[in-house]
Protein backbone atom coordinates (compact mmCIF):
# COMPACT_ATOMS: atom_id res chain seq x y z
CA UNK A 1 0.00 0.00 0.00
CA UNK A 2 2.02 3.18 -1.19
CA UNK A 3 -0.70 5.15 0.78
CA UNK A 4 -3.67 5.40 3.80
CA UNK A 5 -4.33 8.83 3.20
CA UNK A 6 -3.66 11.66 0.64
CA UNK A 7 -1.73 14.43 1.27
CA UNK A 8 -4.93 17.03 1.41
CA UNK A 9 -7.10 15.05 4.05
CA UNK A 10 -5.45 15.05 7.40
CA UNK A 11 -6.51 17.45 9.94
CA UNK A 12 -6.04 17.94 13.83
CA UNK A 13 -8.83 15.12 14.54
CA UNK A 14 -6.53 12.47 13.02
CA UNK A 15 -4.06 13.25 15.97
CA UNK A 16 -1.69 10.13 17.00
CA UNK A 17 -2.91 7.98 13.79
CA UNK A 18 -0.18 6.33 12.19
CA UNK A 19 -0.23 6.80 8.35
CA UNK A 20 1.49 6.10 5.07
CA UNK A 21 1.64 9.45 2.51
CA UNK A 22 2.73 9.24 -1.00
CA UNK A 23 3.94 12.16 -3.40
CA UNK A 24 6.52 14.57 -4.66
CA UNK A 25 8.84 16.66 -2.70
CA UNK A 26 7.71 20.51 -3.17
CA UNK A 27 10.07 22.36 -0.38
CA UNK A 28 12.28 21.29 1.95
CA UNK A 29 13.51 23.16 4.92
CA UNK A 30 17.13 22.18 6.55
CA UNK A 31 18.04 23.50 10.97
CA UNK A 32 20.59 20.92 10.89
CA UNK A 33 18.99 19.58 13.83
CA UNK A 34 15.88 19.57 12.37
CA UNK A 35 14.42 19.10 8.60
CA UNK A 36 10.98 20.01 7.49
CA UNK A 37 9.64 18.84 4.00
CA UNK A 38 6.15 19.87 2.17
CA UNK A 39 5.39 16.42 -0.03
CA UNK A 40 2.73 17.19 -2.08
CA UNK A 41 0.06 15.03 -4.53
CA UNK A 42 -3.10 16.04 -6.31
CA UNK A 43 -4.71 17.03 -3.45
CA UNK A 44 -2.71 19.02 -1.43
CA UNK A 45 0.09 19.59 0.95
CA UNK A 46 1.62 18.10 4.28
CA UNK A 47 4.32 18.88 6.43
CA UNK A 48 6.50 16.76 7.67
CA UNK A 49 9.27 16.55 10.33
CA UNK A 50 12.85 14.81 10.64
CA UNK A 51 14.34 16.12 14.25
CA UNK A 52 17.53 14.23 15.91
CA UNK A 53 15.94 14.05 18.60
CA UNK A 54 12.96 11.98 17.94
CA UNK A 55 14.39 10.57 14.20
CA UNK A 56 17.53 8.70 13.43
CA UNK A 57 20.44 9.94 12.28
CA UNK A 58 20.01 7.78 9.04
CA UNK A 59 16.59 8.61 8.61
CA UNK A 60 17.75 12.47 8.80
CA UNK A 61 20.63 11.81 6.05
CA UNK A 62 18.25 10.53 3.82
CA UNK A 63 15.82 13.38 4.23
CA UNK A 64 18.86 16.27 3.57
CA UNK A 65 19.43 14.54 0.63
CA UNK A 66 15.90 14.86 -1.03
CA UNK A 67 15.59 16.90 -3.85
CA UNK A 68 13.02 18.84 -5.25
CA UNK A 69 10.43 16.82 -6.90
CA UNK A 70 11.75 13.74 -6.00
CA UNK A 71 9.23 10.59 -5.52
CA UNK A 72 8.81 9.49 -1.54
CA UNK A 73 6.63 7.27 0.28
CA UNK A 74 6.91 8.12 4.47
CA UNK A 75 5.01 6.60 6.97
CA UNK A 76 5.00 8.22 10.32
CA UNK A 77 2.38 9.53 13.17
CA UNK A 78 0.38 12.70 12.94
CA UNK A 79 1.50 15.48 15.20
CA UNK A 80 -0.05 18.45 16.32
CA UNK A 81 2.10 21.37 14.61
CA UNK A 82 3.95 23.83 17.12
CA UNK A 83 3.38 26.55 14.62
CA UNK A 84 0.38 26.48 12.34
CA UNK A 85 -0.38 27.69 9.01
CA UNK A 86 -3.58 29.16 8.43
CA UNK A 87 -3.28 28.93 4.75
CA UNK A 88 -3.04 25.36 4.37
CA UNK A 89 -6.11 23.30 4.70
CA UNK A 90 -3.52 20.38 6.85
CA UNK A 91 -1.84 23.53 8.39
CA UNK A 92 -2.44 21.91 12.40
CA UNK A 93 -0.74 19.20 11.82
CA UNK A 94 2.50 17.54 10.62
CA UNK A 95 3.76 14.24 10.21
CA UNK A 96 6.70 12.60 12.31
CA UNK A 97 8.12 10.62 10.13
CA UNK A 98 9.54 7.19 11.10
CA UNK A 99 10.34 5.68 7.44
CA UNK A 100 11.03 6.80 4.08
CA UNK A 101 11.56 5.29 1.21
CA UNK A 102 12.79 7.59 -2.30
CA UNK A 103 10.50 6.03 -5.08
CA UNK A 104 12.04 7.78 -7.60
CA UNK A 105 14.48 10.78 -7.90
CA UNK A 106 14.15 13.30 -10.25
CA UNK A 107 16.27 16.45 -12.17
CA UNK A 108 16.27 19.76 -10.77
CA UNK A 109 12.93 21.25 -12.56
CA UNK A 110 13.94 23.48 -15.55
CA UNK A 111 11.07 25.74 -13.85
CA UNK A 112 9.61 25.97 -10.13
CA UNK A 113 6.78 24.82 -9.33
CA UNK A 114 4.84 26.88 -7.60
CA UNK A 115 2.17 29.03 -8.96
CA UNK A 116 3.60 32.13 -9.32
CA UNK A 117 6.51 30.15 -11.72
CA UNK A 118 9.59 31.16 -13.57
CA UNK A 119 8.70 29.51 -16.64
CA UNK A 120 8.06 31.33 -19.39
CA UNK A 121 5.14 30.12 -21.99
CA UNK A 122 7.33 27.88 -24.37
CA UNK A 123 9.36 26.20 -21.73
CA UNK A 124 6.48 24.90 -19.77
CA UNK A 125 4.90 23.44 -23.08
CA UNK A 126 7.81 21.82 -23.62
CA UNK A 127 7.49 20.46 -20.17
CA UNK A 128 4.05 20.02 -19.90
CA UNK A 129 3.96 17.47 -17.55
CA UNK A 130 6.17 19.51 -15.01
CA UNK A 131 3.47 22.50 -15.62
CA UNK A 132 0.44 20.17 -14.91
CA UNK A 133 1.54 19.93 -11.33
CA UNK A 134 1.18 23.07 -10.82
CA UNK A 135 -2.49 24.17 -8.99
CA UNK A 136 -2.68 26.97 -11.05
CA UNK A 137 -2.93 24.54 -14.04
CA UNK A 138 -3.99 21.56 -12.10
CA UNK A 139 -7.40 23.16 -10.93
CA UNK A 140 -8.06 24.01 -13.93
CA UNK A 141 -8.08 20.82 -15.32
CA UNK A 142 -10.09 19.20 -12.58
CA UNK A 143 -12.84 22.49 -13.41
CA UNK A 144 -12.67 21.94 -16.48
CA UNK A 145 -13.80 18.05 -15.27
CA UNK A 146 -16.50 19.25 -13.26
CA UNK A 147 -18.42 21.15 -15.83
CA UNK A 148 -17.76 18.10 -18.60
CA UNK A 149 -19.33 15.53 -15.64
CA UNK A 150 -22.36 18.19 -15.10
CA UNK A 151 -22.59 18.73 -18.55
CA UNK A 152 -23.09 14.64 -19.26
CA UNK A 153 -25.43 14.29 -16.64
CA UNK A 154 -27.56 17.12 -17.66
CA UNK A 155 -28.06 15.89 -21.01
CA UNK A 156 -28.80 12.43 -19.81
CA UNK A 157 -31.26 13.02 -17.84
CA UNK A 158 -33.53 15.05 -20.39
CA UNK A 159 -32.67 11.48 -22.21
CA UNK A 160 -30.10 12.73 -24.97
CA UNK A 161 -28.01 9.20 -25.80
CA UNK A 162 -24.40 9.67 -26.05
CA UNK A 163 -23.06 8.08 -29.55
CA UNK A 164 -19.45 8.43 -30.90
CA UNK A 165 -19.34 9.42 -34.63
CA UNK A 166 -16.02 8.17 -36.69
CA UNK A 167 -12.83 10.58 -36.71
CA UNK A 168 -11.72 9.28 -40.05
CA UNK A 169 -14.51 11.09 -42.46
CA UNK A 170 -14.60 12.31 -46.01
CA UNK A 171 -12.98 16.12 -46.95
CA UNK A 172 -15.70 18.86 -48.11
CA UNK A 173 -15.17 22.34 -49.04
CA UNK A 174 -17.12 23.79 -46.43
CA UNK A 175 -15.81 25.89 -43.43
CA UNK A 176 -12.03 25.89 -42.48
CA UNK A 177 -9.17 23.79 -44.39
CA UNK A 178 -9.59 20.03 -43.06
CA UNK A 179 -6.41 18.08 -42.06
CA UNK A 180 -6.54 15.11 -43.65
CA UNK A 181 -5.44 11.86 -43.75
CA UNK A 182 -3.89 9.17 -46.06
CA UNK A 183 -5.18 5.87 -46.64
CA UNK A 184 -2.59 3.16 -47.18
CA UNK A 185 -5.02 0.68 -48.21
CA UNK A 186 -6.91 2.85 -50.76
CA UNK A 187 -3.99 4.45 -52.64
CA UNK A 188 -4.00 8.04 -53.43
CA UNK A 189 -6.86 8.80 -51.44
CA UNK A 190 -7.59 10.87 -48.29
CA UNK A 191 -9.75 10.78 -45.02
CA UNK A 192 -10.16 14.01 -43.51
CA UNK A 193 -10.76 14.62 -39.23
CA UNK A 194 -14.35 16.13 -38.53
CA UNK A 195 -14.83 20.05 -38.03
CA UNK A 196 -17.45 18.97 -36.64
CA UNK A 197 -20.09 16.05 -36.64
CA UNK A 198 -22.83 17.82 -38.64
CA UNK A 199 -23.99 15.48 -41.28
CA UNK A 200 -23.29 12.07 -39.02
CA UNK A 201 -25.90 13.57 -36.12
CA UNK A 202 -28.51 14.52 -38.75
CA UNK A 203 -27.97 10.96 -39.85
CA UNK A 204 -28.42 9.98 -36.51
CA UNK A 205 -31.98 11.96 -36.32
CA UNK A 206 -32.92 10.17 -39.61
CA UNK A 207 -32.10 7.23 -37.65
CA UNK A 208 -34.35 7.85 -34.83
CA UNK A 209 -32.61 8.52 -31.88
CA UNK A 210 -34.54 11.47 -31.76
CA UNK A 211 -32.15 13.07 -28.95
CA UNK A 212 -28.18 12.93 -29.38
CA UNK A 213 -24.79 14.23 -27.88
CA UNK A 214 -21.23 13.98 -27.57
CA UNK A 215 -18.45 15.72 -25.87
CA UNK A 216 -15.89 15.06 -29.01
CA UNK A 217 -12.55 16.47 -30.40
CA UNK A 218 -13.15 18.57 -33.64
CA UNK A 219 -10.34 19.56 -36.29
CA UNK A 220 -9.72 22.82 -37.93
CA UNK A 221 -6.28 23.65 -40.28
CA UNK A 222 -6.78 27.40 -39.59
CA UNK A 223 -4.75 30.34 -37.88
CA UNK A 224 -4.73 30.12 -34.01
CA UNK A 225 -5.29 32.58 -31.56
CA UNK A 226 -5.74 32.46 -27.51
CA UNK A 227 -8.93 31.22 -28.28
CA UNK A 228 -8.02 28.45 -30.55
CA UNK A 229 -6.21 25.49 -30.99
CA UNK A 230 -6.16 23.01 -34.30
CA UNK A 231 -8.01 20.15 -32.73
CA UNK A 232 -10.99 20.98 -29.99
CA UNK A 233 -13.44 19.92 -28.05
CA UNK A 234 -17.18 20.56 -28.43
CA UNK A 235 -20.59 19.55 -27.12
CA UNK A 236 -22.28 18.57 -29.55
CA UNK A 237 -26.32 17.79 -29.74
CA UNK A 238 -28.96 16.95 -32.02
CA UNK A 239 -32.66 16.91 -31.48
CA UNK A 240 -35.75 16.05 -33.61
CA UNK A 241 -38.85 17.00 -33.72
CA UNK A 242 -38.00 20.53 -32.21
CA UNK A 243 -38.47 24.13 -33.28
CA UNK A 244 -36.38 26.61 -32.31
CA UNK A 245 -37.95 27.46 -29.27
CA UNK A 246 -37.49 23.76 -28.28
CA UNK A 247 -34.10 23.87 -28.83
CA UNK A 248 -32.95 27.48 -27.46
CA UNK A 249 -34.93 26.36 -24.40
CA UNK A 250 -32.76 23.53 -23.50
CA UNK A 251 -29.93 24.56 -23.94
CA UNK A 252 -30.92 27.97 -22.03
CA UNK A 253 -31.70 25.07 -19.40
CA UNK A 254 -28.14 23.44 -19.56
CA UNK A 255 -26.35 27.17 -19.20
CA UNK A 256 -28.30 28.39 -16.50
CA UNK A 257 -28.15 24.84 -14.62
CA UNK A 258 -24.18 25.20 -15.26
CA UNK A 259 -23.77 28.60 -14.15
CA UNK A 260 -25.77 27.64 -10.33
CA UNK A 261 -23.77 24.49 -10.29
CA UNK A 262 -20.68 25.73 -11.03
CA UNK A 263 -20.51 29.66 -10.02
CA UNK A 264 -23.91 29.61 -7.65
CA UNK A 265 -25.03 32.88 -10.08
CA UNK A 266 -28.71 32.31 -11.12
CA UNK A 267 -29.62 34.04 -14.32
CA UNK A 268 -33.29 35.06 -15.37
CA UNK A 269 -34.07 34.53 -18.96
CA UNK A 270 -31.63 34.91 -21.63
CA UNK A 271 -32.09 38.04 -23.69
CA UNK A 272 -32.88 37.77 -27.26
CA UNK A 273 -31.83 39.61 -30.32
CA UNK A 274 -31.60 39.59 -33.53
CA UNK A 275 -28.30 39.44 -35.53
CA UNK A 276 -29.17 42.77 -37.41
CA UNK A 277 -29.72 44.45 -34.23
CA UNK A 278 -26.39 43.23 -31.86
CA UNK A 279 -24.72 44.40 -34.87
CA UNK A 280 -26.46 47.72 -35.15
CA UNK A 281 -26.16 48.09 -31.08
CA UNK A 282 -22.63 46.78 -30.50
CA UNK A 283 -20.82 46.65 -33.59
CA UNK A 284 -20.54 42.82 -33.07
CA UNK A 285 -23.16 39.29 -33.51
CA UNK A 286 -21.18 38.15 -30.05
CA UNK A 287 -21.98 41.59 -27.93
CA UNK A 288 -20.86 41.55 -24.34
CA UNK A 289 -24.04 43.28 -22.41
CA UNK A 290 -22.30 43.45 -18.92
CA UNK A 291 -22.27 46.55 -19.39
CA UNK A 292 -23.78 49.71 -21.32
CA UNK A 293 -22.56 52.05 -24.28
CA UNK A 294 -24.80 51.08 -27.27
CA UNK A 295 -24.71 53.03 -30.03
CA UNK A 296 -26.62 55.69 -31.04
CA UNK A 297 -26.39 56.37 -34.81
CA UNK A 298 -26.41 59.79 -35.87
CA UNK A 299 -26.49 60.47 -39.59
CA UNK A 300 -29.33 62.83 -39.04
CA UNK A 301 -27.72 65.28 -36.82
CA UNK A 302 -24.23 64.97 -37.86
CA UNK A 303 -24.51 65.05 -41.29
CA UNK A 304 -25.42 68.05 -44.09
CA UNK A 305 -23.42 70.46 -41.49
CA UNK A 306 -20.36 71.76 -42.44
CA UNK A 307 -17.92 68.59 -42.14
CA UNK A 308 -16.97 66.82 -44.86
CA UNK A 309 -15.83 63.56 -43.44
CA UNK A 310 -18.99 62.87 -41.52
CA UNK A 311 -21.09 63.97 -44.14
CA UNK A 312 -19.30 61.48 -47.15
CA UNK A 313 -19.42 58.75 -44.70
CA UNK A 314 -22.05 55.49 -45.07
CA UNK A 315 -22.89 55.84 -41.58
CA UNK A 316 -21.86 58.43 -38.52
CA UNK A 317 -22.13 56.84 -34.86
CA UNK A 318 -21.00 57.41 -31.45
CA UNK A 319 -21.05 56.01 -27.95
CA UNK A 320 -21.60 57.26 -23.97
CA UNK A 321 -18.58 56.58 -21.97
CA UNK A 322 -19.85 56.49 -18.41
CA UNK A 323 -18.04 59.23 -16.72
CA UNK A 324 -15.65 59.84 -19.32
CA UNK A 325 -15.24 63.51 -18.86
CA UNK A 326 -12.59 62.42 -16.42
CA UNK A 327 -10.42 61.64 -18.96
CA UNK A 328 -7.30 63.97 -19.47
CA UNK A 329 -6.61 64.76 -23.11
CA UNK A 330 -3.67 62.53 -22.79
CA UNK A 331 -5.80 59.72 -22.61
CA UNK A 332 -8.62 60.60 -25.04
CA UNK A 333 -5.09 60.81 -27.63
CA UNK A 334 -4.42 57.65 -26.81
CA UNK A 335 -7.88 55.96 -28.03
CA UNK A 336 -7.52 58.30 -31.05
CA UNK A 337 -4.08 56.70 -31.88
CA UNK A 338 -5.47 52.89 -30.28
CA UNK A 339 -8.61 53.20 -33.28
CA UNK A 340 -5.88 54.29 -35.77
CA UNK A 341 -3.40 51.44 -35.56
CA UNK A 342 -3.79 48.58 -38.68
CA UNK A 343 -5.70 46.24 -36.41
CA UNK A 344 -8.37 48.59 -36.14
CA UNK A 345 -7.91 50.39 -38.91
CA UNK A 346 -10.09 53.53 -38.16
CA UNK A 347 -9.13 57.21 -39.64
CA UNK A 348 -9.50 58.69 -36.36
CA UNK A 349 -11.73 59.49 -34.08
CA UNK A 350 -14.29 62.57 -32.74
CA UNK A 351 -15.31 63.14 -28.66
CA UNK A 352 -17.53 65.60 -27.04
CA UNK A 353 -17.41 66.33 -23.60
CA UNK A 354 -20.62 66.35 -21.21
CA UNK A 355 -19.27 68.93 -19.05
CA UNK A 356 -21.60 68.96 -15.15
CA UNK A 357 -22.83 72.24 -16.17
CA UNK A 358 -25.01 70.96 -19.68
CA UNK A 359 -22.54 72.50 -21.74
CA UNK A 360 -20.64 70.48 -24.55
CA UNK A 361 -16.93 70.94 -25.49
CA UNK A 362 -15.68 68.95 -28.70
CA UNK A 363 -13.07 68.24 -31.09
CA UNK A 364 -15.18 69.87 -33.85
CA UNK A 365 -16.53 72.81 -32.07
CA UNK A 366 -16.53 75.17 -35.86
CA UNK A 367 -18.71 72.52 -37.01
CA UNK A 368 -21.74 72.05 -34.73
CA UNK A 369 -23.52 73.88 -32.20
CA UNK A 370 -24.53 72.99 -28.41
CA UNK A 371 -27.88 71.79 -29.62
CA UNK A 372 -26.12 69.26 -32.00
CA UNK A 373 -24.48 68.10 -29.57
CA UNK A 374 -27.18 67.98 -27.25
CA UNK A 375 -28.40 65.71 -30.26
CA UNK A 376 -25.60 63.72 -30.09
CA UNK A 377 -25.60 63.11 -26.41
CA UNK A 378 -29.69 62.00 -26.92
CA UNK A 379 -28.95 59.45 -29.20
CA UNK A 380 -26.00 58.04 -27.49
CA UNK A 381 -27.79 58.09 -23.88
CA UNK A 382 -24.71 60.78 -22.45
CA UNK A 383 -25.59 62.43 -19.56
CA UNK A 384 -23.84 64.95 -17.61
CA UNK A 385 -19.99 64.09 -16.83
CA UNK A 386 -19.87 61.65 -20.02
CA UNK A 387 -17.72 61.18 -23.06
CA UNK A 388 -18.91 60.59 -26.62
CA UNK A 389 -16.90 58.78 -29.28
CA UNK A 390 -17.82 59.27 -32.92
CA UNK A 391 -16.67 57.46 -35.98
CA UNK A 392 -17.67 57.74 -38.92
CA UNK A 393 -17.19 55.63 -41.95
CA UNK A 394 -18.46 52.53 -44.12
CA UNK A 395 -21.56 50.99 -42.64
CA UNK A 396 -19.66 47.45 -41.73
CA UNK A 397 -16.05 49.13 -40.98
CA UNK A 398 -17.38 51.89 -38.94
CA UNK A 399 -19.41 49.19 -36.65
CA UNK A 400 -17.09 46.68 -36.14
CA UNK A 401 -14.25 49.42 -35.63
CA UNK A 402 -16.56 51.10 -33.00
CA UNK A 403 -17.42 47.45 -31.45
CA UNK A 404 -13.42 46.94 -31.05
CA UNK A 405 -13.21 50.31 -28.89
CA UNK A 406 -16.42 50.01 -26.88
CA UNK A 407 -14.70 46.47 -25.96
CA UNK A 408 -11.57 48.37 -25.21
CA UNK A 409 -13.01 51.20 -23.29
CA UNK A 410 -14.83 49.01 -21.54
CA UNK A 411 -11.77 46.87 -20.39
CA UNK A 412 -9.92 49.39 -19.48
CA UNK A 413 -12.73 50.80 -17.05
CA UNK A 414 -13.15 47.64 -15.34
CA UNK A 415 -16.67 46.53 -16.74
CA UNK A 416 -15.86 43.29 -17.89
CA UNK A 417 -16.04 42.03 -14.42
CA UNK A 418 -15.10 37.74 -14.98
CA UNK A 419 -17.19 37.08 -12.03
CA UNK A 420 -20.55 38.44 -13.92
CA UNK A 421 -22.44 36.63 -16.49
CA UNK A 422 -24.39 38.21 -19.36
CA UNK A 423 -25.73 35.65 -22.02
CA UNK A 424 -27.84 35.90 -24.46
CA UNK A 425 -29.31 34.46 -27.93
CA UNK A 426 -28.80 36.00 -31.03
CA UNK A 427 -31.05 35.17 -33.91
CA UNK A 428 -32.13 35.62 -37.58
CA UNK A 429 -28.68 35.46 -38.92
CA UNK A 430 -28.67 36.04 -42.74
CA UNK A 431 -28.94 32.75 -44.48
CA UNK A 432 -26.14 33.44 -47.20
CA UNK A 433 -23.41 35.90 -47.71
CA UNK A 434 -22.29 36.93 -51.07
CA UNK A 435 -18.33 36.62 -51.94
CA UNK A 436 -17.33 38.99 -54.36
CA UNK A 437 -14.33 36.71 -55.14
CA UNK A 438 -15.71 33.48 -56.22
CA UNK A 439 -18.78 35.49 -57.08
CA UNK A 440 -20.91 33.02 -54.75
CA UNK A 441 -23.03 32.92 -51.81
CA UNK A 442 -20.84 31.22 -48.72
CA UNK A 443 -23.51 30.06 -45.87
CA UNK A 444 -23.64 32.06 -42.57
CA UNK A 445 -23.22 28.88 -40.61
CA UNK A 446 -23.40 26.17 -42.56
CA UNK A 447 -25.18 24.44 -45.81
CA UNK A 448 -27.75 22.40 -44.10
CA UNK A 449 -29.10 25.53 -42.07
CA UNK A 450 -32.63 25.56 -42.59
CA UNK A 451 -34.20 28.98 -44.13
CA UNK A 452 -37.14 30.63 -42.06
CA UNK A 453 -40.20 28.97 -43.25
CA UNK A 454 -42.26 31.81 -43.91
CA UNK A 455 -39.12 32.70 -46.58
CA UNK A 456 -38.95 29.91 -48.66
CA UNK A 457 -39.72 31.36 -51.85
CA UNK A 458 -37.52 34.21 -51.56
CA UNK A 459 -34.48 31.47 -51.40
CA UNK A 460 -35.45 31.25 -54.78
CA UNK A 461 -35.59 34.72 -56.14
CA UNK A 462 -34.05 36.57 -53.51
CA UNK A 463 -31.23 34.64 -51.53
CA UNK A 464 -29.40 37.29 -50.37
CA UNK A 465 -32.66 38.63 -48.21
CA UNK A 466 -33.31 34.98 -46.33
CA UNK A 467 -32.95 35.12 -43.24
CA UNK A 468 -31.11 31.45 -41.26
CA UNK A 469 -33.44 29.51 -38.73
CA UNK A 470 -29.65 30.24 -36.92
CA UNK A 471 -28.82 31.17 -33.78
CA UNK A 472 -25.78 31.89 -31.50
CA UNK A 473 -25.68 31.32 -27.60
CA UNK A 474 -23.12 34.70 -26.43
CA UNK A 475 -21.46 34.63 -22.72
CA UNK A 476 -19.90 38.06 -22.30
CA UNK A 477 -19.12 38.68 -25.21
CA UNK A 478 -17.68 35.02 -26.66
CA UNK A 479 -19.76 33.47 -28.58
CA UNK A 480 -19.60 29.81 -26.11
CA UNK A 481 -22.14 27.98 -28.95
CA UNK A 482 -24.18 27.69 -32.63
CA UNK A 483 -26.55 25.97 -34.11
CA UNK A 484 -29.96 26.08 -36.10
CA UNK A 485 -32.52 23.99 -37.30
CA UNK A 486 -31.64 21.64 -40.41
CA UNK A 487 -32.95 21.54 -44.21
CA UNK A 488 -34.70 17.80 -43.62
CA UNK A 489 -36.36 18.03 -47.24
CA UNK A 490 -34.13 16.96 -50.15
CA UNK A 491 -35.31 19.69 -52.77
CA UNK A 492 -34.73 22.59 -50.31
CA UNK A 493 -31.39 20.74 -49.49
CA UNK A 494 -30.60 21.10 -53.10
CA UNK A 495 -31.65 24.47 -53.59
CA UNK A 496 -29.25 25.56 -51.12
CA UNK A 497 -26.15 23.62 -52.58
CA UNK A 498 -27.27 25.30 -56.21
CA UNK A 499 -27.00 28.66 -54.48
CA UNK A 500 -22.96 27.89 -52.97
CA UNK A 501 -21.87 27.45 -56.62
CA UNK A 502 -22.69 23.43 -56.12
CA UNK A 503 -22.91 21.73 -59.51
CA UNK A 504 -25.29 18.66 -59.25
CA UNK A 505 -22.56 16.34 -59.72
CA UNK A 506 -20.71 18.18 -57.14
CA UNK A 507 -23.53 17.94 -54.80
CA UNK A 508 -23.93 14.31 -55.15
CA UNK A 509 -20.32 13.42 -54.64
CA UNK A 510 -20.30 15.12 -51.43
CA UNK A 511 -23.07 14.83 -49.74
CA UNK A 512 -25.08 12.07 -51.71
CA UNK A 513 -24.83 9.90 -48.81
CA UNK A 514 -26.96 12.88 -46.99
CA UNK A 515 -29.34 13.85 -50.22
CA UNK A 516 -30.45 9.88 -50.48
CA UNK A 517 -31.01 9.19 -46.50
CA UNK A 518 -33.38 12.18 -46.31
CA UNK A 519 -35.46 10.37 -48.93
CA UNK A 520 -36.10 7.54 -46.57
CA UNK A 521 -38.57 10.05 -43.83
CA UNK A 522 -36.08 12.44 -42.18
CA UNK A 523 -37.57 14.24 -39.43
CA UNK A 524 -38.02 18.14 -38.55
CA UNK A 525 -34.68 18.20 -36.46
CA UNK A 526 -32.37 20.96 -34.92
CA UNK A 527 -29.43 21.28 -32.94
CA UNK A 528 -26.23 23.11 -31.40
CA UNK A 529 -22.59 22.47 -30.40
CA UNK A 530 -20.98 24.32 -27.98
CA UNK A 531 -16.96 25.01 -27.27
CA UNK A 532 -16.58 23.22 -24.19
CA UNK A 533 -12.88 24.38 -24.11
CA UNK A 534 -14.15 28.16 -24.23
CA UNK A 535 -17.02 27.71 -22.12
CA UNK A 536 -14.93 26.43 -19.48
CA UNK A 537 -12.59 29.32 -19.66
CA UNK A 538 -15.42 31.61 -19.14
CA UNK A 539 -16.74 29.79 -16.53
CA UNK A 540 -13.45 30.39 -14.85
CA UNK A 541 -13.26 34.08 -15.59
CA UNK A 542 -10.66 33.83 -17.93
CA UNK A 543 -11.10 33.95 -22.08
CA UNK A 544 -7.85 32.06 -23.02
CA UNK A 545 -8.56 28.45 -23.15
CA UNK A 546 -5.05 27.04 -23.39
CA UNK A 547 -4.66 26.18 -19.87
CA UNK A 548 -7.93 24.29 -20.01
CA UNK A 549 -6.49 21.74 -22.38
CA UNK A 550 -4.47 19.52 -20.95
CA UNK A 551 -1.46 19.43 -23.71
CA UNK A 552 -2.57 22.48 -25.77
CA UNK A 553 -0.12 23.64 -29.19
CA UNK A 554 1.83 26.58 -29.27
CA UNK A 555 0.70 29.41 -31.52
CA UNK A 556 2.37 27.75 -34.60
CA UNK A 557 0.08 24.46 -34.10
CA UNK A 558 3.19 22.66 -32.89
CA UNK A 559 3.11 20.79 -29.40
CA UNK A 560 6.65 21.34 -28.70
CA UNK A 561 6.59 18.73 -25.99
CA UNK A 562 6.31 15.49 -28.46
CA UNK A 563 7.58 17.92 -31.51
CA UNK A 564 4.62 17.21 -33.77
CA UNK A 565 4.55 17.69 -36.66
CA UNK A 566 7.38 15.98 -37.17
CA UNK A 567 9.23 14.26 -40.81
CA UNK A 568 8.37 10.59 -41.35
CA UNK A 569 10.19 8.28 -43.01
CA UNK A 570 11.08 8.10 -46.91
CA UNK A 571 9.99 4.36 -46.12
CA UNK A 572 6.64 5.60 -44.60
CA UNK A 573 6.30 8.03 -47.17
CA UNK A 574 6.40 5.19 -50.02
CA UNK A 575 4.03 2.92 -48.30
CA UNK A 576 1.62 5.85 -48.72
CA UNK A 577 1.98 6.35 -52.32
CA UNK A 578 3.25 10.16 -51.25
CA UNK A 579 6.72 12.14 -51.99
CA UNK A 580 7.53 15.08 -50.94
CA UNK A 581 9.44 17.77 -53.28
CA UNK A 582 12.78 18.81 -52.17
CA UNK A 583 13.11 22.01 -50.88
Amino acid sequence: MYRTHNCGELRISDLNKEVTLSGWVHKSRDKGFMVWIDLRDRYGISQLIFDEKRSSKDLIKDAKDLGREFVIQITGKVIERSSKNPNLPTGEIEILVSDLKTLNSSKVPPFTIENNTDGGEELRMKYRYLDIRRNSIKDKLIFRNKVSSEIRKYLSDLNFIDVETPCLIKSTPEGARDFVVPSRMNSGEFYALPQSPQTFKQLLMVGGLDRYFQIVKCFRDEDLRADRQPEFTQIDCEMSFVNQDDVLNTFEGLTKHLLKKIKNVTTDKFLRISYEEAVSKYGSDKPDIRFDMEFGELNSTAQNKDFNIFNSAELVVGISVPNGNNFTRKEIDKYIDWVKRPQIGAKGLVYVRCNEDGSYKSSVDKFYDQKDFGNWAKSTGANSGDLIFVMSGKKNEVRSQLGELRLEIAENLGLRNPNEFAPLWVTDFPLLSWDEESSCFHAMHHPFTSPKLDQLDLLKSKPGEVKANAYDLVLNGNEIGGGSIRIHDKNIQSLMFKHLGFSEKQAKEQFGFLMNAFEYGAPPHGGIALGLDRLVAILDGNESIKDYIAFPKNNSGKDIMIDAPSPISKEQLDELSLSLKSK
